[in-house]
């Protein structure tokens, strides 16, 4: 899907300002408020826009340590019955399947380095995986983002 200058102001817009109501919008972009939430609408069945939720900072929740880990699994039953299973583990924020030498990638928040380990042997204990490597995260410099993608995007 392509999108134009209107599209990007109004999602800068709600990414600088998650709360403001579609009105709002309509008064700072300077078109009616129909515009809005046709272009709202477009872009939410298109797929574009997927929620608008609260974003959670893991940390300020207590939970310090970011780990990226690798899965090997075994691949009988495929994917899906292991993404089931982790996906009950609270700790597991996002898993991925992936190319190369394993199967998938999960991110995994933890209050600590040892705490880490027992989201590790939850991992571990789920029935498919084989093994898993985890590398923690020191900083995010550049933390996850769309709006540079959504900018590109127009045409």
């Amino acid at each position: 899907m392509t999108v134009d200058q209107l599209d990007v102001r109004l999602v800068a817009l709600l990414e600088e300002e998650p709360r403001i109501g579609v009105l709002e919008c309509s008064r700072r972009l300077n078109v009616a408020r129909g515009t809005v939430q046709a272009r709202l609408d477009r872009l939410a069945a298109r797929g574009v826009i997927t929620g608008y939720g609260p974003q959670i900072d893991p940390a300020a929740l207590g939970y310090d340590v970011t780990a990226f880990v690798t899965l090997q699994i075994r691949q009988v039953s495929g994917h899906d019955p292991v993404a089931d299973r982790l996906a009950l583990i609270p700790e597991v924020l996002e898993v991925h399947t992936i190319t190369g030498a394993h199967d998938m990638l999960c991110r995994v928040v933890a209050r600590s380095n040892a705490d880490l380990q027992r989201v590790i042997d939850q991992i571990v204990d789920v029935h498919g995986v084989v093994r898993t490597e985890s590398v923690i995260a020191l900083d995010s410099p550049v933390p996850y983002r769309t709006l540079p993608l959504v900018k590109a995007a127009q045409r």
